[in-house]
């Protein structure tokens, strides 16, 4: 007889081998990995501790009795990333197509809960075919265990869903409440109802990977925040996010070893055109201020009037939100502002300090913009500044007009420091606009109305144009040269790094959803 040591030994070894090798093998013939080998890239060798590799659905009712699989769908437990704590789970699509039972539920819950005790990051690697049909309501009742706890973590620890295969229907919801979504492409998709219910209800013609695959989700929706051609470049992308992250809210983003030097950046006085009308890539500022090679992008195919992502500056972990002018002239609409707001929050979550780079002309003009909510939209990325508490500054390297000059992390709504660079120009319009309107009489009654608005613009611009008169009234700190950006920049964020500010007490602001 075997011995119980034995016996749980070929239990384990079950569990890993999940619905069979058959199954495995269809996995890997899609181009995906099964559950264990997706946990055995993402954590560090040998750390990972598996939890309820014996579990087993509790469903007699339609021949589940004779349909039993330890684990049950889903791998969960604990192990570390570059040596950091993480809890994981991984849905496991060779066993009843990843369906999520009651058990599998609890099973999620369970790591969710150990990952809020302890304060570490949970992963989850979603490749679900949704509610396991079988057992009815206790399935529904499972995902909404699960969204509600996803709420109770938000904030207090990062939580990050890769969708690495279906995911539908009510499945979609836990990912949309976590702090970031990646997807695979062409291997994954979400939707809340498939194409088959679409052509039912609409008789729209579509495809799973139109509906909602990985590139719809990264350009259209906003959904996703990163997408990768296959599973191992997912899981590479989800190490590189975690690096620049705290355990938790009350954790500080790790500091890499840097030794400070000549920190003089001459690539940044070629940047900006001397025409103010011509584009240029702020990424080029960007990488012109921080670490060598230390941006990592979000939403990079999405609103990309604004560029947002985390960097290094000095080894130090920071969050930037950056206008940019080669897409719309860098204004404000409705897509740039929610994705520039909602990344905002999360630095504010999670202790990491914020650079806004402010070149915008305003906001996007246009009924389409006004009657899909500019206003509130707009006022999200106001709002989620005006509450941030972590040390933020601004650098302006051109152009900030109007209400957007407030929005833009202004000294107005809490800013810390605010730059500019001696080409700014900081008013409530452009020249030429306020210059038609100020000197409308003296340039109709003129005998050449043309060269009397062109001098009158220039009167404009000498007066308001520049950083001088907004640093006059302190509401810039100081007109730096762009060369100097990055050595000001390291010393501002080392001067804020014990900032504390206490907000009024309350339950909750009421952000304008």
């Amino acid at each position: 007889m075997k011995d119980n040591q034995t016996i749980l030994q070929d239990k384990l070894k079950a569990s890993k081998l999940g619905g069979g090798q058959e199954r495995i093998k269809k996995q890997h013939a899609k181009g995906k990995l099964t559950a264990h080998e997706r946990i055995h890239f993402l954590l560090d060798e040998g750390s990972f501790e598996e939890m309820g590799a014996l579990v087993t659905h509790r469903t007699k009712d339609f021949g589940m009795d004779k349909q039993v699989f330890y684990g049950d769908g889903v791998v969960t437990g604990y192990g570390t990333i570059n040596s950091r704590q993480v809890y994981v789970f991984a849905q496991d699509f060779t066993v009843f197509g990843g369906a999520l039972s009651e058990t599998h539920a609890e099973k999620i819950c369970k790591v969710m809960d150990m990952a809020m005790k302890i304060g570490v990051p949970l992963i989850g690697l979603n490749d679900s075919g949704g509610a396991r049909i079988q057992e009815g309501v206790r399935s529904l009742g499972g995902y909404a265990d699960i969204f509600h706890k996803n709420v109770m973590a938000s904030g207090v620890i990062p939580q990050i869903s890769a969708i690495m295969g279906p995911c539908a229907g009510g499945a979609v919801y836990s990912p949309a409440m976590t702090d970031f979504t990646l997807m695979v492409e062409n291997s994954s998709y979400m939707f809340v109802t498939g194409p088959n219910v679409v052509k039912t209800v609409t008789n729209e013609e579509v495809t799973s990977e139109e509906l909602g695959g990985a590139s719809t989700h990264a350009t259209k929706s906003g959904v996703t925040h990163l997408t990768a051609a296959n599973d191992i470049a997912c899981i590479n992308q989800i190490k590189q996010l975690v690096s620049y992250m705290p355990q938790n809210c009350e954790d500080t983003p790790e500091q890499l070893p840097y030794v400070l030097g000549e920190e003089i950046r001459d690539v940044l006085e070629e940047i900006v055109p001397e025409n103010a009308n011509q584009p240029y890539d702020m990424r080029h500022v960007i990488n012109g201020i921080i670490d060598e090679e230390s941006f990592f992008e979000i939403h990079k195919d999405y609103a990309e009037n604004i560029v947002v992502g985390f960097a290094r500056i000095a080894g130090k972990s920071i969050g930037i939100v950056a206008n940019q002018p080669i897409s719309l002239a860098g204004v404000l609409d409705v897509e740039a502002s929610k994705k520039a707001a909602r990344f905002t929050r999360f630095c504010d979550c999670f202790n990491i300090p914020l650079l806004v780079l402010v070149d915008v002309p305003g906001f996007l003009p246009g009924t389409d913009q006004e009657w899909n909510g500019i206003i509130t939209n707009g006022a999200k990325l106001l709002y989620a500044l005006s509450e941030a508490t972590v040390p933020k500054i601004t650098v302006i390297t051109r152009k900030a007009y109007g209400g957007a000059y407030d929005v833009m992390n202004s000294k107005h709504i809490g800013a810390d420091m605010n730059y500019a660079w001696p080409g700014a120009e900081i008013a409530v319009m452009g020249a030429k606009g306020a210059s038609e309107i100020i000197f409308r009489k003296e340039i109709a009654s003129a005998e050449d109305s043309e060269a009397k608005l062109i001098e009158k613009e220039k009167e404009y611009a000498d007066k308001f144009a520049n950083p001088y008169s907004a640093a006059e009234r302190g509401f810039i700190d100081e007109v730096i040269l762009p060369k100097d950006t990055r050595k000001k920049l390291i010393k501002a964020f080392a001067m804020l790094e014990n900032k504390s500010v206490t907000l009024p007490k309350k339950k909750h602001g009421n952000i304008p959803l």
